[in-house]
């Protein structure tokens, strides 16, 4: 386990965020042209925190209200999409009823293959997964609605700025007891990264997904669960049901004892690998 220091005191989102804004200035003249469609080049400065804030579940995990954050850039057919041609990244969010089916989502998508999710949204917007755990009792419930944003965001200053005040404000109306961020892109893995330790600083235990351990352990959420999964299929392997539960249920279960900011490794992969060499999938 990789542990993260205690938090003693009110933590910035960005740690030195004035330095962090002339780094991105400076690399930002170098790559205007970058294409809409990459995600950003190995150069790109990404936050680096040296610690995390960090809130205790104060429930139980069957107890809990359960919020989902998707960075998939996930929108509603007919409605406006997120806009992947912004320089520092669309700053909106979308608020999405939970209950919506899969058939009326559309996915605006920057930095990563949108082939899974397109197949079988689950794979970055585990609503269907998430909604079996209500009724198994897993989970007290999930939340009404879940926030869609589109996580490719260079600036993520203006993020901290613009976006994040927002979407920390919505959960909180809410009453949420905790919340599941998703990234799909590498850079998601930074923008969810900043949106959890906001909803912390707030008071909102979180669990945060990956499968770049180097992102997350750069940008510092307070909890996150690794597993050698991939890109644009960060919730688990799209139309292998099975996988997706294991990868979500295992990670849920980590938010109650965790009594500190950490990066666990999830023993999914492994599992599966048995699974497949037993013919069961």
């Amino acid at each position: 386990m990789t542990k993260f220091r205690r938090n003693a005191a009110k933590l910035e989102i960005i740690e030195n965020i004035d330095e962090w804004r002339k780094r991105y200035a400076d690399w930002s003249k170098d790559h205007a042209g970058v294409s809409e469609h990459d995600d950003v080049p190995d150069s790109y400065p990404f936050v680096k925190n040296r610690r995390a804030p960090f809130s205790p579940a104060r429930r139980a995990l069957p107890m809990l209200n359960l919020a989902l954050i998707s960075s998939a850039g996930g929108y509603i057919d007919g409605t406006a999409p997120f806009d992947i041609s912004a320089p520092g990244g669309d700053f909106s969010f979308r608020e999405i009823p939970a209950q919506i089916e899969s058939a009326d989502l559309r996915f605006a998508a920057r930095g990563y293959d949108p082939a899974a999710v397109e197949s079988d949204s689950n794979s970055l917007l585990p609503l269907g997964r998430l909604f079996e755990f209500e009724s198994n009792g897993i989970i007290g419930q999930l939340n009404p609605v879940f926030w869609s944003c589109c996580g490719y965001v260079p600036d993520a200053a203006g993020m901290v700025d613009e976006m994040i005040p927002r979407l920390v404000e919505r959960v909180r109306r809410y009453e949420v007891q905790a919340a599941l961020l998703v990234p799909a892109s590498r850079l998601c893995h930074q923008s969810v990264s900043l949106i959890a330790r906001a909803l912390e600083e707030a008071g909102t235990p979180t669990m945060t997904l990956a499968v770049d351990r180097e992102v997350v352990t750069s940008v510092r959420p307070p909890r996150a669960a690794f597993y050698d999964g991939k890109l644009g299929a960060v919730a688990g392997v799209p139309n292998w049901p099975e996988h997706q539960r294991r990868v979500l249920d295992e990670a849920l279960r980590l938010i109650e004892p965790m009594d500190q900011p950490g990066l666990l490794k999830l023993a999914v992969e492994l599992e599966s690998q048995v699974e497949e060499a037993r013919g069961e999938r």
